[in-house]
């Protein structure tokens, strides 16, 4: 992982610049070049009150089931989707994804001297773990509402049980740099998550946002008009949309930060393969993670909003998905997603 070269510096003010990790094609310029034929230890600790906090009461620590899949049972139902292992085996995978294609980068904001380090909405804590050994000399703190993270961790890494959308407990000026990944169309209150962050980053420090697009779009034609899976997270906005959340929360993300008082923003979007279409090795790869994602998350993402939501039955999510399997699985279709990497800093003192 590298920040910006020597010299590279974010121009100031709050401008929202597109740009492409190397060897990434930028959306609305480039197309992907789709392929022919067919293809497709030491230093670590297990004491739990050093990464969990141990203060947590019992219902903190309990689960909720409902249609077969596991949920977090801390503030139930403020979070849609499940927590149970094929879900954590899955977030893992779109991590594995998401560092590939930002080429091995965990983050793009330029860090420099990183002291303390907040992840929002860590979910099984891998990034946390990441960075713990990327930086030794920081104190990487990841927050969720599911105690899944693992005891096994780096000494300079803590999990612990709360919600981002509630009062931060920490004082002003305490993080140097705030994490937050797939949160934005999860959030009820985006610009008051990002007022806390505000008061709670010091001065010069940062904040990034790293976000999916859940709209399939295509430059050569292939995919058709009215193509499954952009009706399937259509059905899945507008499941969400009954719980105050905003599946296209992404596209607002840089102006929320512009609007927070945060400066020298900056949107990185590249392009994400949906399966192995692509020609580039390394998209193919890409792709192949993306589209597993997908599968492997089509109903435990529908079960929460299209049930709950929408008032389908669970048998209904299940027969209408067969459909968006289908076309998911459809190699002559070259669609893919675009994913969004939006930073800014907090004004230097």
């Amino acid at each position: 992982m590298s920040s910006p070269t020597k010299g590279e510096t974010p121009e100031q003010g709050g401008t929202h610049k597109a740009a492409s990790p190397a060897s990434q094609p930028e959306h609305g310029e480039d197309t992907i070049e789709a392929a022919d034929g067919d293809d497709e230890d030491a230093g670590y600790c297990t004491d739990e009150a050093s990464s969990i906090s141990t203060s947590l009461s019992s219902s903190v620590r309990d689960f909720a089931f409902e249609n077969g899949r596991r949920y977090h049972k801390f503030r139930e139902g403020t979070y849609q989707f499940p927590n149970d292992e094929p879900e954590q085996a899955r977030e893992d995978m779109k991590h594995a994804m998401i560092v590939n294609i930002c080429d091995g980068r965990l983050h793009y904001a330029p860090l420099e001297n990183l002291q303390q380090v907040l992840d929002l909405g860590t979910g099984t804590g891998i990034w946390c773990i990441d960075m713990g050994d990327e930086y030794p000399g920081a104190s990487i703190l990841g927050i969720d509402l599911s105690p899944i993270q693992p005891n096994w961790v780096p000494p300079n890494v803590k999990f612990m049980v709360d919600d981002f959308e509630s009062p931060w407990l920490q004082g002003e000026n305490h993080f140097d740099f705030v994490h937050a990944r797939a949160i934005a169309p999860i959030t009820k209150d985006l610009p008051k998550v990002l007022s806390e962050a505000y008061r709670t980053i010091k001065p010069g420090g940062w904040i990034e946002f790293q976000e999916q697009q859940f709209h399939a779009l295509c430059d050569d034609g292939t995919m058709p008009e009215n193509y499954l899976l952009n009706e399937w997270w259509e059905h899945l906005g507008k499941g969400l949309a009954v719980f105050g959340r905003d599946l296209a929360a992404v596209l607002k993300t840089a102006q929320h930060l512009t609007d927070a008082g945060f400066i020298n923003v900056e949107e990185r979007v590249v392009k994400l393969p949906i399966g192995p279409w692509a020609k580039d090795k390394k998209l193919r790869t890409v792709g192949l993670y993306s589209r597993a994602s997908i599968e492997d998350g089509l109903e435990g993402l529908s079960l929460g909003p299209m049930a709950r939501g929408l008032g389908w039955s669970p048998d209904e999510v299940r027969v209408y998905l067969v459909g968006v399997r289908k076309a998911l699985m459809d190699r002559s279709i070259h669609s893919y997603m675009t994913f969004h990497v939006i930073y800014g800093q907090k004004p230097p003192s």
